[in-house]
């Protein structure tokens, strides 16, 4: 019994730290905190003559792993990231590019609508934070369309689906950590292989292959809105441009509006993005223009003043100071998991399967979306692709493809009642006048167009892996 139960230490490793989180302890004390207790129960048990499967020599490259993740040049850009979505969301060119777009597009049935999924596209490629992207929308658009007429089920329902593409849209920091993990998993994968000069995989391979299905989902909920405005009209009602251009406060022509609430931003998404798919420059150094450019924006509408920025420079270490102590606390309960010999476990478990590697995919893909219940993209992306990656790799299944499936399936997960996070983020600037089986009613045909993505890319990987190839 104990020599069974010593066997499978690693999954109770794995289920115990689930069973903490859901406590509701901060997310990088329990993966290290409950590293630290299997660790030290796996040196007791040595002490004590119980033949236990601990390699002790793992733990002793935990130093290294600290020095590595304090000096990776991938991971810097995730604090320019951060400031450059944050510097967008406090000096209000996100409410500057809202009112433009419903100005364009509020005129027409669904045209609202319409515009919350293209702002709410560009706000994820700035800021790649669902969380930011679902409350701002929500704070900012909800309230509009209700007055308009929209019925709460389609208004909440685009907020939500719209606030998920910030894990697939570039530039995402959602994208930059996988890039990370998987290129480690990647290379690790390769030397088990006997490969002993593995290829890389760039966070640059992974947003030119999340191009495409963010995109292709992006027009799937623009055909889905125009539909359901003609098939429902007064569920997405046109809006009187002369009354909204009042409610919003602005008066005089429309043109100065838009080139003035539209082209910077989009200009800066396209000098971060063209910078990565030219060549010129790479994530890291084109987080770095982005940020700059958020900043030169910010101060050439003169709303960087004193507050605004301090504001901004708070909330982007907060940010990249849980994101690092995530990593950290990663590391140590990776490096006690493979002690355990989690990693030969997992791959005997994936072998077992029915269906090979097809098999173990599919699994792999059901515990992500359930673990996307309770745990984040961050936490997902530290404790679970590093176990699972490896072997799904050296049965032969492609890094990139791997990566955008796993983001695809997380948008999935956000929004699927009834623990769905980006759920959750409007919930809380929701009025009470909305009942919360109107958010789950709303959000249902978003996520069958997401499972529909996901079987698409199940049975045309291209989708994700052709223009990496080309370019």
């Amino acid at each position: 019994m104990l020599a069974t139960l010593l066997e499978f230490m690693p999954l109770i490793m794995f289920a115990a730290v689930c069973g903490v989180l859901m406590l509701g302890y901060p997310v990088a004390l329990s993966l290290a905190g409950t590293a630290l207790i299997f660790a030290g129960i796996g040196y007791a048990l040595i002490q004590m003559g119980v033949p236990v499967p601990f390699e002790t020599r793992y733990l002793g490259a935990m130093p290294n792993r600290l020095y590595g993740i304090m000096t990776n040049q991938t991971l810097l850009a995730v604090p320019l990231f951060v400031l450059m979505g944050v510097l967008l969301e406090k000096s209000r060119i996100a409410e500057t590019l809202l009112d433009a777009m419903s100005l364009a597009f509020g005129a027409l049935r669904g045209g609202l609508g319409i515009a919350v999924v293209l702002v709410g596209m560009l706000l994820a490629a700035s800021t790649g934070i669902v969380g930011a992207t679902v409350v701002t929308m929500g704070l900012l658009s909800l309230p509009t369309m209700l007055k308009r007429g929209y019925s709460p089920q389609l208004a909440t329902g685009s907020i939500c689906a719209t606030g998920t593409l910030g894990q697939i849209i570039p530039p995402s920091i959602a994208l930059v950590l996988l890039g990370d993990v998987l290129n480690n998993a990647y290379q690790q994968a390769q030397l088990s292989m006997g490969v002993w000069s593995p290829r890389t995989l760039s966070v640059g391979d992974l947003f030119i292959g999340a191009l495409v299905p963010g995109l292709l989902l992006v027009v799937a909920y623009i055909v889905y809105l125009v539909i359901t405005a003609w098939v429902k009209p007064d569920a997405a009602p046109p809006a009187d441009r002369d009354s909204l251009m009042k409610e919003l406060g602005h008066t005089g022509s429309l043109w100065p509006l838009l080139l003035k609430g539209l082209v910077p931003p989009v200009l800066l998404i396209v000098a971060v993005l063209g910078s990565i798919l030219g060549g010129f420059a790479t994530p890291t150094e084109a987080s770095a223009v982005g940020a700059f450019g958020a900043f030169l924006l910010a101060l050439v509408n003169r709303r960087l003043s004193v507050p605004v920025l301090r504001d901004v420079v708070q909330s982007t270490a907060q940010v990249t100071s849980m994101v690092f102590l995530i990593l950290i606390g990663a590391a140590l309960f990776s490096l006690v998991f493979r002690a355990f010999g989690g990693e030969e476990l997992v791959t005997e478990l994936f072998e077992a399967l029915p269906g090979g590697v097809v098999g173990a995919t599919l699994v792999v893909m059901l515990v992500i979306f359930l673990l996307g219940f309770i745990l984040d993209f961050i936490e997902i992306t530290f404790v679970v692709v590093p176990i699972v990656g490896p072997v799904l790799l050296a049965m032969g299944v492609d890094p990139i493809w791997l990566g955008i499936m796993i983001a695809v399936n997380l948008q999935t997960s956000f929004l699927t009642p009834p623990f769905g996070f980006a759920l959750f983020y409007l919930r809380g600037v929701t009025p009470d006048s909305v009942p919360t089986s109107a958010i789950y009613r709303g959000v249902t045909p978003f996520i069958a167009m997401h499972l529909a993505m996901l079987l698409a890319l199940a049975l045309m990987p291209g989708l994700a892996t052709w223009l990496p190839s080309v370019l």
